[in-house]
């Protein structure tokens, strides 16, 4: 049976920011599902960040501070259920789905810092390392590698056939349900998809990540840009 038929675990968040050491998350869900179209099992969190929430962010995802303070729930409780869901999926072998996969772990892994909390990895015991995920950003940068065009999660859908409501993207359920249907529709497009195993599949999108990473930072220093770097470690960054 092929990885795509089995459970996977979907992961996004909707934050205060772009910056995965310092902003915050303001709601998250974690959505298991079985194939595409098996059982589904969801929680989603709205989170107090304990900081102001700006406008951009608010734009993006339509949660004010008003609103997360009243109803949010506290960060080391949110924080803690999170990343024992995703562990105890990692634990039994199902992969973290996730877009953009290193925003998302990323930020998580500095929350759970920034709480005092166990990290994801720490969770998963010594030794381990967060695996396998499964990143459709990451596999259609390495599997159609000169395709113009932009490649945020809408644009993917779009090119991929998944139809989604584009008014719900950004809010963190629906973008997890069109990450899992994109990376099935994904595994139509390039059917190879389909036999690799995920240990090796995981292995080709850290590399893929870090040759795409490589690249782009020396484009960008190329032209006297220097923040923002991408971080060529993939699928948690190493700062």
């Amino acid at each position: 049976m092929s990885w795509l038929e089995r459970t996977m675990i979907g992961f996004d968040t909707e934050t205060t920011g772009v910056d995965t050491a310092s902003d915050r998350i303001v709601t998250a869900a974690v959505i298991t599902r079985e194939g595409a179209d098996g059982p589904v099992e969801a929680r989603t969190w709205l989170i107090d960040p304990g900081v102001e929430i700006p406008a951009r962010a608010t734009e993006v995802h339509g949660i004010t501070t008003e609103m997360a303070r009243a109803n949010g729930a506290d960060p080391v409780v949110a924080l803690g259920e999170i990343a024992a869901l995703l562990a105890a999926g990692l634990v039994n072998g199902a992969p973290i789905v996730a877009f953009n996969a290193g925003y998302d772990l990323g930020i998580l892994e500095a929350e759970l810092a920034r709480h005092g909390l166990p990290s994801l990895a720490s969770r998963l015991g010594e030794g381990h390392d967060v695996r396998p995920v499964v990143d459709p950003l990451v596999l259609d940068r390495h599997l159609d590698r000169f395709r113009r065009g932009k490649r945020k999660l809408i644009d993917l859908c779009a090119h991929y056939g998944v139809v989604v409501d584009g008014d719900t993207l950004h809010a963190a359920d629906a973008d997890v349900i069109a990450t899992l249907d994109l990376v099935h529709a994904m595994a139509r497009a390039f059917p190879s998809l389909a036999t690799v195993e995920l240990a090796d599949l995981h292995d080709q999108q850290v590399s893929a990540y870090r040759a795409w990473a490589v690249d782009f930072r020396a484009w960008l220093t190329s032209r006297g840009r220097t923040d923002d770097l991408p971080d060529p470690d993939w699928p948690v960054p190493s700062r």
